[in-house]
């Protein structure tokens, strides 16, 4: 069996990713289970190699051999597109390849609260989307960029590792940097953005203090900056963000996060019952008093076991 046919499976099973490991078969996640494809034997490490040479280019397997994983977006026909990450484990290769629409839904058809509607109308601010991996919050940002390219004229700059939605132009300017191939680091990504003449900015995941604190003061000098953090809940997103930074500038990073900050939107999907997953949110404003950040809740859930009870039987 070659990668495509394996890529086909991942479509036509409507699985969310697929795994290929040496000593195991090939293995889709659905609804959040995993599942070892069925008449499949197990993969040897040199299925695996084969694998991966049919989707990689010379540059990315000679980056793959020296840093011993890479991050690539994978087009996948007119079907699909993928985000892979090609890693080694146990001396061997081995691949995730998570699945990405090649539609970008709308906000209302993924069973989020209308109140996201709203966060595409701001002309500045920071709002963050949190969750664990794997549970939707690249798509949801997706929506929110393409809400806004569908409403009005915009220069939107994204800035992604690597790049999954495809945007199409409409209304907006829609300009999209990949690491590596388009820019060197996130940090050198956001200093140059303030030269883009930008007015909406997302930043694909803030992964250390250097790109909070460059996405923070893109968001200062005036512009909309959306970005994905991982945090279980929206109301640990603030301290998270400050915690990143030494102590001698978290005072500082709450100040500056008070001028900004415009809301906290959380969210997880979870399996229900019926089959499928729904998603279940929160939605935090922030709101400031005397100096010190509030985020109060807007509407959503925060796993109280009623709620989880609720979404789990829809």
């Amino acid at each position: 069996m070659t990668i495509k046919e394996l890529l086909e499976l991942t479509i036509a099973q409507n699985a969310s990713d697929l795994h290929v490991v040496a000593g195991i078969p090939p293995t889709l996640r659905v609804d959040g289970a995993l599942f070892p494809v069925p008449n499949l034997g197990v993969l040897t490490p040199d299925m695996v190699a084969g694998f991966l040479k049919e989707v990689l280019n010379s540059e990315q397997l000679e980056r793959l051999s020296v840093n011993k994983e890479i991050d690539f977006s994978l087009a996948f026909s007119e079907k699909a597109r993928y985000r892979v990450n090609a890693y080694t484990q146990r001396g061997t290769l081995a691949a995730a390849f998570r699945r990405i629409p090649l539609e970008i839904p709308p906000i209302d058809s993924l069973g989020l609260p209308k109140i996201l509607h709203s966060f595409t109308t701001l002309r500045q601010g920071f709002v963050l989307v949190t969750g664990p991996t794997g549970h939707g919050k690249s798509t949801t940002l997706a929506a929110m960029i393409n809400e806004i390219n569908a409403n009005r004229a915009a220069h939107i700059v994204t800035i992604e590792d690597p790049i999954e939605f495809m945007f199409k132009p409409a209304k907006s300017i829609i300009s999209q940097r990949e690491m590596r191939s388009d820019t060197h680091s996130w940090q050198v990504a956001l200093r140059s953005v303030l030269r883009e003449d930008p007015d909406v900015v997302l930043v694909g995941e803030m992964r250390d203090y250097e790109t909070i604190a460059a996405a923070l003061t893109v968001a200062e000098t005036g512009h909309l900056v959306f970005a994905t953090l991982h945090t279980n809940s929206a109301a640990q997103t603030i301290d998270r963000i400050v915690d990143v930074f030494p102590e001698e500038q978290q005072a500082q990073v709450r100040l500056q996060l008070s001028n900004v900050i415009e809301a906290v939107f959380s969210q997880r999907l979870i399996s229900a019952i019926a089959g499928g997953r729904v998603v279940g949110y929160e939605v935090l404003l922030a709101s400031v008093r005397g100096g010190k950040i509030t985020l109060e809740n807007a509407q959503g859930w925060s796993l109280r076991p009623e709620e989880l009870t609720r979404l789990v039987r829809k």
